[in-house]
């Protein structure tokens, strides 16, 4: 069942919002080579408290982590750990904040700078892909359109661009619990008509979830967290969470 948010609910996540995105923002400027992810994670923790939420991962079952730390080849779910990040890096940080009963979900990936990579404009281009698709997903987020809509969005961008948008992981909706109905997936399974309706109130949390060569991925280091891709090539993730509005969607994580 697809919960519909009240203004009250609308204007709690809005904080919760913008709590995560400002930590989000500051752990990002954190990256850089000899880091940590186990850092990052603790300076998160900290931010996510001191500015009165609470980590909402946290409040996931088995998972006593503040963030995932996604590394080059890990797609989702990685737990931080004492790996010091080396430049050419692509490191994906996802992160979620629990406020007054409701949680926002977000996520980004960036490259740690190695101006003597040869494939730094490969991996520009990679990124820009993804933050472009995440973008027109947004705008498509609007009232009497359909989730198939967001999901197509993705996909052409994406594919378009000559990469693979992950199958088994999908976006969702968010709110009381970090993940609801309906599903949002990154790619087409069904006609648009059969895909749910979107409506005033929903909160999404809207996934580009993409690798650069195969779309298939596996369980990594049997810690039943950490999924990569299945031939190594390099993934990204880009997450926001919106709420969906009279005049549009509006991006809570902004």
């Amino acid at each position: 069942m697809v919960y519909r948010k009240t203004q009250e609910e609308i204007a709690i996540m809005k904080t919760g919002g913008k709590i995560l995105s400002d930590v989000l923002r500051e752990v990002l400027k954190r990256i850089k080579p000899g880091v940590s992810g186990l850092e990052l994670d603790l300076l998160a923790e900290k931010l996510i408290v001191q500015k009165g939420g609470e980590p909402g991962f946290k409040k996931v079952r088995n998972y006593k982590h503040a963030l995932c730390v996604c590394v080059n080849d890990v797609v989702v779910h990685g737990i931080p750990t004492d790996y010091k990040f080396k430049e050419g890096d692509l490191v994906t940080i996802d992160c979620g904040v629990y406020y007054q009963g409701f949680h926002t979900d977000m996520a980004e990936t960036i490259k740690i700078k190695n101006e003597k990579s040869i494939i730094l404009g490969s991996i520009e281009e990679f990124l820009y892909t993804g933050k472009k698709a995440l973008e027109e997903a947004i705008k498509v987020a609007k009232i009497g359109n359909r989730i198939g809509d967001i999901s197509k969005t993705i996909q052409k961008i994406v594919e378009g661009a000559g990469y693979s948008v992950v199958r088994s992981l999908v976006g969702h909706g968010v709110g009381r619990n970090l993940h609801e109905e309906p599903e949002v997936p990154g790619f087409l399974v069904k006609d648009i008509s059969k895909t749910p309706l979107i409506e005033e109130g929903m909160t999404l949390a809207i996934e580009v979830i993409y690798n650069m060569g195969g779309r298939d991925v596996v369980y990594a280091n049997n810690d039943g967290w950490t999924i990569k891709t299945k031939d190594g090539s390099l993934s990204a993730v880009f997450e926001k969470t919106i709420v969906v509005a009279k005049k549009g969607p509006v991006v809570l994580t902004s």
